[in-house]
């Protein structure tokens, strides 16, 4: 499978990136992500992906409710499609301690045992707090992670709280949780990919994202880094998830756009590492065309 780590699906108006004003469904997701998509000559699929509420609405407005039912209510139309689409969505439950650090970790045991989900967001930036400093507030989270193996995402790449070594604190004192550094650490205001790559590098239970990366630093850094450490993930919308997979697909070619990766080394970055990192069973790639359209017709039945 094609397992992507990062979409936002909303039935809301997203109101920090806005989106055209048309909200961005998860029926809208789910056709996007049936592409097909050409890798390697082969049409592919997004198969499953992890699905979280765009940041700009988890924070508090006016005549918002608050504390756990507040984050109910910013986290519900993500569970109604965790439960209405099961064998395409996974849920990624968006931490904001500013609604009670200890209410989210209860919300967040709650959606592990309700809906299933595996993974948890920090967005330290759209959500105001040093997470070097806010240890007290990030600690009720990371306890429950730890509990039930949920991994978590973790927005960097742009200033002033989203710089990938500010976590380290939290991460060293969470060995036995897996952290993924979000968009290789680029976003709108920097590129620590750098900081990423030696991070993942250097610490056994850190990993990197490899949507918003350049081409060319995605080929140095996959050279080095083990292979279990780069996993797919696109941040749709607002971006497509083409161009990240036709990325990934590079690494298959000659240098020095690419490193000569053999098939099974880019099923793993697409799906098979995170699918290890949430116990799900891996797949292998399919062998040809006609194997992989059989694929498609396959998990197409019943979809809409």
């Amino acid at each position: 499978m094609i397992i992507d780590t990062h979409l936002h699906p909303t039935n809301l108006v997203d109101e920090a990136w806005r989106h055209t004003g048309t909200p961005f469904t998860g029926e809208r997701m789910l056709k996007i992500m049936d592409g097909p998509y050409m890798i390697n000559g082969k049409p592919r699929r997004i198969d499953m992906g992890f699905i979280q509420p765009p940041p700009g609405n988890t924070g508090y407005r006016d005549g918002n409710r608050r504390g756990r039912e507040g984050i109910r209510d910013y986290m519900s139309y993500i569970a109604e499609l965790c439960q209405k689409y099961p064998d395409r969505f996974i849920g990624n439950f968006t931490f904001n301690p500013r609604w009670g650090p200890e209410e989210g970790a209860l919300e967040l045991e709650h959606h592990v045992k309700e809906y299933g989900f595996k993974m948890l967001k920090l967005h330290a930036n759209m959500h105001g707090y040093r997470p070097d400093r806010a240890l007290d507030w990030l600690r009720p989270a990371m306890k429950m992670c730890a509990k039930y193996n949920v991994v978590v995402l973790i927005h960097t790449g742009d200033g002033p709280y989203t710089i990938p070594t500010m976590f380290y604190p939290i991460i060293r004192e969470f060995p036995m949780v897996n952290f993924i550094i979000g968009h290789f650490g680029i976003q709108t205001g920097g590129n620590y990919s750098f900081e990423a790559f030696w991070m993942a590098m250097d610490t056994p239970n850190v990993y990197c994202e490899s949507g918003w990366c350049f081409q060319s630093r995605i080929v140095e850094f996959a050279k080095q880094l083990p292979r279990n450490k780069i996993v797919f993930g696109t941040d749709t919308p607002p971006n497509e998830p083409g161009m990240w997979l036709r990325e990934l697909e590079m690494l298959c070619g000659p240098a020095p756009q690419g490193m000569d990766l053999d098939e099974d080394g880019l099923e793993d970055y697409m799906g098979n590492n995170i699918a290890r990192l949430i116990g799900l069973k891996t797949t292998p790639p399919p062998r040809n065309a006609d194997e992989a359209q059989v694929r498609l017709t396959d998990t197409y039945a019943g979809v809409k």
